[in-house]
Protein backbone atom coordinates (compact mmCIF):
# COMPACT_ATOMS: atom_id res chain seq x y z
CA UNK A 1 0.00 0.00 0.00
CA UNK A 2 1.51 3.37 -0.79
CA UNK A 3 2.19 5.78 1.89
CA UNK A 4 -0.23 8.17 0.75
CA UNK A 5 -3.42 5.34 0.65
CA UNK A 6 -2.28 4.04 4.22
CA UNK A 7 -2.63 7.68 5.71
CA UNK A 8 -5.84 7.96 4.00
CA UNK A 9 -7.11 4.56 5.29
CA UNK A 10 -6.03 5.62 9.09
CA UNK A 11 -7.61 8.85 8.91
CA UNK A 12 -10.62 8.06 6.54
CA UNK A 13 -14.16 7.04 7.31
CA UNK A 14 -13.72 3.28 6.51
CA UNK A 15 -13.61 0.29 9.64
CA UNK A 16 -10.13 1.22 10.22
CA UNK A 17 -10.65 4.72 9.85
CA UNK A 18 -10.49 7.11 12.87
CA UNK A 19 -12.18 10.18 10.60
CA UNK A 20 -15.51 10.40 12.60
CA UNK A 21 -13.85 10.30 15.92
CA UNK A 22 -11.63 12.78 15.00
CA UNK A 23 -14.89 14.82 14.03
CA UNK A 24 -16.58 14.08 16.72
CA UNK A 25 -13.44 15.44 18.59
CA UNK A 26 -13.34 18.11 16.66
CA UNK A 27 -17.06 19.24 17.28
CA UNK A 28 -16.48 18.94 21.46
CA UNK A 29 -13.20 21.43 20.53
CA UNK A 30 -15.82 23.48 19.16
CA UNK A 31 -18.58 22.97 22.10
CA UNK A 32 -16.37 23.73 25.01
CA UNK A 33 -14.48 26.86 23.35
CA UNK A 34 -18.22 28.60 22.61
CA UNK A 35 -19.54 27.94 25.94
CA UNK A 36 -15.97 29.07 27.46
CA UNK A 37 -16.41 32.21 25.13
CA UNK A 38 -19.76 32.82 25.80
CA UNK A 39 -19.47 32.12 29.39
CA UNK A 40 -16.33 34.45 29.52
CA UNK A 41 -18.12 37.40 27.70
CA UNK A 42 -21.16 37.15 30.56
CA UNK A 43 -18.25 37.73 33.33
CA UNK A 44 -16.02 40.03 30.91
CA UNK A 45 -19.25 41.94 30.99
CA UNK A 46 -19.52 42.40 34.56
CA UNK A 47 -16.07 43.23 34.71
CA UNK A 48 -16.35 46.52 32.54
CA UNK A 49 -18.87 47.54 34.59
CA UNK A 50 -16.85 47.57 37.11
CA UNK A 51 -13.80 48.58 35.82
CA UNK A 52 -15.90 51.76 34.77
CA UNK A 53 -17.55 52.41 38.11
CA UNK A 54 -16.86 55.44 39.64
CA UNK A 55 -15.75 53.56 43.04
CA UNK A 56 -12.18 52.98 43.62
CA UNK A 57 -12.10 49.77 45.46
CA UNK A 58 -14.31 48.23 42.51
CA UNK A 59 -12.12 49.31 39.94
CA UNK A 60 -9.64 48.00 41.77
CA UNK A 61 -11.17 44.79 42.41
CA UNK A 62 -11.51 44.16 38.31
CA UNK A 63 -8.36 45.51 37.59
CA UNK A 64 -6.94 42.85 40.23
CA UNK A 65 -9.52 39.79 38.02
CA UNK A 66 -7.69 40.81 34.73
CA UNK A 67 -3.80 41.08 36.26
CA UNK A 68 -4.27 37.63 38.00
CA UNK A 69 -6.04 35.76 35.40
CA UNK A 70 -3.79 37.14 32.36
CA UNK A 71 -0.62 36.57 34.47
CA UNK A 72 -1.50 32.90 35.60
CA UNK A 73 -0.58 30.28 33.29
CA UNK A 74 -4.00 28.86 31.66
CA UNK A 75 -3.27 25.26 32.63
CA UNK A 76 -2.85 25.78 36.55
CA UNK A 77 -6.23 27.39 36.35
CA UNK A 78 -8.09 24.05 34.98
CA UNK A 79 -6.44 21.83 37.28
CA UNK A 80 -7.38 24.56 39.70
CA UNK A 81 -10.93 24.40 38.65
CA UNK A 82 -10.55 20.54 38.19
CA UNK A 83 -9.27 19.13 41.61
CA UNK A 84 -11.03 22.05 43.59
CA UNK A 85 -14.29 21.37 41.95
CA UNK A 86 -13.80 17.65 42.67
CA UNK A 87 -13.06 17.90 46.05
CA UNK A 88 -16.02 20.47 47.00
CA UNK A 89 -17.99 17.68 45.13
CA UNK A 90 -16.69 15.10 47.09
CA UNK A 91 -17.49 17.15 50.30
CA UNK A 92 -21.07 17.85 48.92
CA UNK A 93 -21.42 13.70 48.66
CA UNK A 94 -19.58 13.02 51.96
CA UNK A 95 -22.51 15.01 53.79
CA UNK A 96 -25.06 12.18 51.97
CA UNK A 97 -22.75 9.39 53.32
CA UNK A 98 -20.42 8.93 50.18
CA UNK A 99 -16.75 8.35 50.41
CA UNK A 100 -15.68 8.11 47.28
CA UNK A 101 -13.69 10.54 44.82
CA UNK A 102 -16.00 12.49 42.44
CA UNK A 103 -14.73 14.25 39.87
CA UNK A 104 -15.47 17.35 38.73
CA UNK A 105 -16.79 17.06 34.81
CA UNK A 106 -14.69 17.65 32.42
CA UNK A 107 -16.52 19.56 30.14
CA UNK A 108 -17.76 21.53 32.93
CA UNK A 109 -14.13 22.31 34.05
CA UNK A 110 -12.88 23.25 30.77
CA UNK A 111 -16.08 25.90 29.86
CA UNK A 112 -15.50 26.98 33.48
CA UNK A 113 -11.71 27.71 33.06
CA UNK A 114 -11.77 28.80 29.49
CA UNK A 115 -14.32 31.20 30.51
CA UNK A 116 -12.71 32.92 33.26
CA UNK A 117 -9.24 33.47 31.67
CA UNK A 118 -11.09 34.86 28.65
CA UNK A 119 -13.12 37.03 30.79
CA UNK A 120 -10.03 39.00 31.32
CA UNK A 121 -9.22 39.43 27.84
CA UNK A 122 -12.45 40.08 27.27
CA UNK A 123 -13.21 42.79 30.01
CA UNK A 124 -10.10 44.61 28.62
CA UNK A 125 -11.25 44.59 24.78
CA UNK A 126 -14.51 45.86 25.87
CA UNK A 127 -13.14 49.06 28.13
CA UNK A 128 -10.74 49.51 25.31
CA UNK A 129 -14.19 49.90 22.60
CA UNK A 130 -15.99 51.82 25.12
CA UNK A 131 -13.21 54.72 25.72
CA UNK A 132 -13.00 54.37 21.58
CA UNK A 133 -16.69 55.60 21.61
CA UNK A 134 -17.37 59.22 20.49
CA UNK A 135 -18.73 60.95 23.99
CA UNK A 136 -20.90 63.07 21.70
CA UNK A 137 -22.89 60.06 20.72
CA UNK A 138 -23.38 59.31 24.62
CA UNK A 139 -24.18 63.08 25.32
CA UNK A 140 -26.51 63.54 22.51
CA UNK A 141 -28.80 60.28 23.86
CA UNK A 142 -28.96 62.03 26.82
CA UNK A 143 -29.62 65.12 25.59
CA UNK A 144 -32.78 63.67 24.00
CA UNK A 145 -33.93 62.25 27.31
CA UNK A 146 -33.09 58.63 26.58
CA UNK A 147 -33.20 57.00 30.02
CA UNK A 148 -29.86 54.90 30.87
CA UNK A 149 -31.11 51.31 30.21
CA UNK A 150 -32.44 52.16 26.40
CA UNK A 151 -29.69 54.51 25.99
CA UNK A 152 -27.53 51.77 26.91
CA UNK A 153 -29.17 49.04 24.61
CA UNK A 154 -29.82 51.26 21.51
CA UNK A 155 -26.52 53.06 21.58
CA UNK A 156 -23.71 52.65 23.81
CA UNK A 157 -23.92 48.63 23.54
CA UNK A 158 -23.96 48.51 19.73
CA UNK A 159 -21.11 51.06 18.85
CA UNK A 160 -19.22 48.99 21.42
CA UNK A 161 -19.98 46.03 19.92
CA UNK A 162 -18.73 47.25 16.66
CA UNK A 163 -14.89 48.55 18.08
CA UNK A 164 -14.88 45.23 20.15
CA UNK A 165 -15.32 42.56 17.49
CA UNK A 166 -11.93 42.58 15.92
CA UNK A 167 -10.31 42.39 19.90
CA UNK A 168 -13.07 39.54 20.64
CA UNK A 169 -11.90 37.27 17.24
CA UNK A 170 -8.46 37.72 18.45
CA UNK A 171 -9.68 36.48 22.13
CA UNK A 172 -11.79 33.47 20.30
CA UNK A 173 -8.51 32.10 18.70
CA UNK A 174 -7.10 32.66 22.14
CA UNK A 175 -9.58 30.26 23.41
CA UNK A 176 -9.75 27.73 20.90
CA UNK A 177 -6.30 27.26 21.12
CA UNK A 178 -6.35 27.02 25.16
CA UNK A 179 -9.62 24.38 24.69
CA UNK A 180 -6.29 21.69 24.05
CA UNK A 181 -5.07 22.24 27.56
CA UNK A 182 -8.07 20.84 28.79
CA UNK A 183 -7.28 17.67 27.81
CA UNK A 184 -5.71 17.14 30.81
CA UNK A 185 -8.66 16.76 32.79
CA UNK A 186 -9.76 13.63 30.38
CA UNK A 187 -11.62 15.37 27.92
CA UNK A 188 -11.56 13.67 24.72
CA UNK A 189 -11.30 16.99 22.20
CA UNK A 190 -9.30 17.31 19.36
CA UNK A 191 -5.82 17.24 20.55
CA UNK A 192 -6.86 14.18 22.78
CA UNK A 193 -8.43 12.06 20.03
CA UNK A 194 -4.93 12.91 18.31
CA UNK A 195 -3.18 11.54 20.97
CA UNK A 196 -5.28 8.68 21.69
CA UNK A 197 -4.91 7.68 17.91
CA UNK A 198 -1.45 8.16 17.76
CA UNK A 199 -0.74 5.57 20.43
CA UNK A 200 -2.80 3.36 18.96
CA UNK A 201 -1.68 3.16 15.46
CA UNK A 202 2.03 4.30 16.51
CA UNK A 203 1.57 7.04 13.97
CA UNK A 204 1.90 10.07 16.00
CA UNK A 205 3.36 12.62 12.83
CA UNK A 206 0.12 11.19 10.96
CA UNK A 207 -2.87 12.13 13.53
CA UNK A 208 -1.29 15.38 14.82
CA UNK A 209 -0.59 16.62 11.29
CA UNK A 210 -4.55 15.46 10.88
CA UNK A 211 -5.30 17.62 13.92
CA UNK A 212 -3.18 20.71 12.50
CA UNK A 213 -5.45 20.49 9.99
CA UNK A 214 -8.93 20.72 11.90
CA UNK A 215 -7.80 23.51 13.93
CA UNK A 216 -6.67 25.60 10.93
CA UNK A 217 -10.32 24.92 8.94
CA UNK A 218 -12.20 26.06 12.32
CA UNK A 219 -9.79 29.06 12.62
CA UNK A 220 -10.29 29.88 9.11
CA UNK A 221 -14.52 29.54 9.02
CA UNK A 222 -14.32 31.48 12.42
CA UNK A 223 -12.12 34.57 10.99
CA UNK A 224 -15.06 34.52 8.53
CA UNK A 225 -17.54 34.59 10.20
CA UNK A 226 -16.07 37.56 12.71
CA UNK A 227 -15.22 39.25 9.85
CA UNK A 228 -19.12 39.44 8.57
CA UNK A 229 -20.12 40.39 12.03
CA UNK A 230 -17.41 43.18 11.87
CA UNK A 231 -18.75 43.61 8.38
CA UNK A 232 -22.15 44.01 9.16
CA UNK A 233 -21.73 46.28 12.50
CA UNK A 234 -19.84 48.72 10.40
CA UNK A 235 -22.72 48.51 7.40
CA UNK A 236 -23.49 52.36 5.93
CA UNK A 237 -20.24 53.67 8.13
CA UNK A 238 -17.08 52.91 5.95
CA UNK A 239 -18.86 54.72 2.93
CA UNK A 240 -19.49 57.98 4.65
CA UNK A 241 -15.87 57.76 5.62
Amino acid sequence: MAPIDSYLAIVGFGQTGWGWLLLTAAAMTIGVSVCGFLAGTVIGTMITFMQLSRHMAIRWLADCYTTVLRGVPDLLVIYLFYFGGSAFLGSLGGLFGYQGFIGMPAFLTGTLALGVVSAAYQAEVFRGAYRSVARGEIEAASAVGMRRWPKFRRIVAPLVLRYAIPGLGNTWQLVLKESALVSVTGLVELLRQSQIAAGSTRRPFEFYLMAVALYLVITWFSSILFRRMEARTTQGIRGAL
